[in-house]
């Protein structure tokens, strides 16, 4: 069985959920009584995203390039990030990087296809949405993606950076975020949700929200192929 090699920290949160889900998944489909190996290198999510904010592509592919040597050096055979935003380089992180990459976004854009939408909503950090890392992906598989407006773009980043990397979950933010959705429903005529954060789903436990669109769990998806990929 394959070692993956995780890069967390991305936030703690969803690094946690990571961790637990590929255990359960991997009882589920290989060994009920079994203790999967995995290697996690937490890296510091300021720093990131820090260079994010400063447009420094560069010095964040380094960054993540010397998590995934510390992954390899710690006897991990692929890798993965627990997070939707870094893959804004992940292009060049899969050209150089020491270990083979699963990416969020390709998992995420089959499973947006296999279930036939044409058009969905993009929710994320401001980077994920104001970037068309996803758009690209989408667009190569016939499907339309819409991102909510700049004020609602600001609203989803700091609920996400304010209250769900910390675990906290309220009522009220959730109604916020359902009346995004629902607005792009009548706007965009959007016929599914993607959870663009590995936060969001603390938020959306559920498979489906507003009007009954199916969301797309991106940490769920990415679970799942990290776990085929084990067994590969």
């Amino acid at each position: 069985m394959k070692i993956p090699g995780i890069i967390g920290g991305v936030g703690p949160e969803s690094t946690i959920d990571y961790y637990r889900t590929i255990i359960n998944l991997y009882r589920e489909k290989y060994d009920p009584d079994g203790y999967p190996e995995i290697v996690i290198a937490s890296i510091n999510m300021t720093r990131m995203l820090a260079m994010i904010e400063a447009a420094d592509m560069a010095g964040l592919v380094r960054y993540l390039l010397h998590g995934f040597a510390r992954l390899q050096a710690a006897g991990a055979d692929f890798g993965a990030i627990a997070s939707n935003t870094p893959h804004l380089v992940f292009a060049e992180l899969l050209e150089r990087s020491p270990l083979p990459l699963i990416s969020i976004v390709d998992a995420t854009t089959a499973r947006a296809a296999s279930a036939g939408i044409k058009s969905a909503a993009l929710l994320g950090t401001a980077f994920t949405m104001r970037n068309d890392f996803y758009r690209i992906a989408f667009e190569r598989e016939g499907i339309q993606l819409h991102v909510p407006s700049a004020d609602e773009q600001t609203y989803i980043h700091r609920r996400i950076f304010d209250e769900l990397e910390f675990g906290v979950v309220k009522s009220e933010t959730r109604t916020g975020f359902d009346a995004i959705i629902d607005r792009m429903r009548v706007d965009c005529g959007i016929e599914g949700v993607i959870l663009g954060c590995t936060e969001l789903p603390l938020l959306f436990a559920e498979p489906s929200g507003p009007g009954g669109l199916p969301f797309f769990n991106t940490a769920r998806i990415h679970i799942e192929e990290i776990v085929a990929a084990m067994a590969r």
